[in-house]
């Protein structure tokens, strides 16, 4: 009988993470025992006796990260599960999955994933990489988290700095040794998947399944404040492409992408602040 143990984050699903591992063990009668990832310093040692066993990590995307960027560089032969409890939840959104109801195997999603190096680290990630004014969103959000308990509003927080507080700035990007000028940059993520920020779709295109393993940069640029706000939200279903004038999309294995000023950057949702570049490097 296919025994399983659980990580969870007590923190995923605005706290609800240990009564969501909670609630698995009751439907699956196999569960052998289950871990709080957060407290989980060394993965070589922990998962030494664990090797029979699947893997269920219950949490969000950024738990999902987590595991993925901690347990670097070990080979993990444990069949691996993955139960959604996150507030975006982007990448099962992508894989077009039920795994809000079960949990799902993404064995095979974990493998070979792209490598982002930003300030002298590296990264894997799952879904994509914020930069610009959606990483001040990430990085508004986190504050306003840290004060209250309320749901943050991304787009209101979007609205507001597009209208004030935010400022574009000049890019270079550099896809796979071509090099490219933009102005007036908005937005410049790299995605692995189609989603990030829960629900948004700047890369409508990009295929996580595909044989060869590309990311895809979406570079949001030229507009002045009004168009933004026009485009700006039609990225939610991705017909944000069809505005060829402020809209480049450009699929590749190395991307590099520097801003003439420092911007807010984000990881899997996880913010870095105060970054000039960042590379992503696919399929290695």
């Amino acid at each position: 009988m296919e025994q399983y143990f659980i990580i969870y984050n007590p923190l995923a699903g605005n706290g609800d993470g240990k009564l969501a591992a909670d609630s698995i063990e009751v439907v699956l009668d196999s569960v052998v025992g289950m871990a709080d990832i957060t407290r989980i310093t060394n993965y070589r040692a922990f998962l030494a006796d664990k090797t029979e066993y699947i893997l269920i990590i219950c949490g969000g995307d950024g738990t999902l990260n987590r595991f993925i960027n901690d347990t670097e560089g070990l080979h993990i032969s444990n069949r691996i599960f993955y139960y959604a409890i996150g507030t975006g939840n982007d990448f099962l959104r992508d894989i077009d999955c039920s795994g809000y109801v079960t949990p799902v195997e993404i064995t095979t999603y974990t493998k070979n994933l792209p490598v982002c190096e930003v300030n002298n680290k590296k990264y894997r990630f799952i879904n994509g990489v914020g930069y610009g004014i959606d990483g001040y969103c990430n990085e508004e959000g986190n504050k306003l988290r840290e004060k209250s308990d309320q749901k943050v509003n991304y787009t209101k927080i979007a609205v507001k700095g597009l209208l004030r507080h935010y400022k574009p700035t000049g890019a270079d990007v550099t896809v796979d040794g071509m090099k490219q000028r933009f102005e007036k940059v908005w937005l410049a993520p790299t995605m692995f998947g189609r989603y990030y920020g829960g629900g948004m779709m700047p890369t409508p295109e990009q295929n996580r399944r595909a044989a060869e393993q590309l990311t895809s940069l979406f570079v949001f640029h030229g507009s002045g404040k009004l168009k933004t706000l026009i485009i700006f939200p039609q990225i939610v279903s991705g017909k944000h492409i069809k505005y060829t004038k402020y809209v480049s999309l450009i699929k590749g294995k190395e991307i590099i992408v520097e801003f003439d000023n420092p911007r807010p950057m984000h990881i899997d949702g996880e913010t870095i602040g105060n970054v000039k570049k960042y590379a992503v490097h696919a399929g290695i």
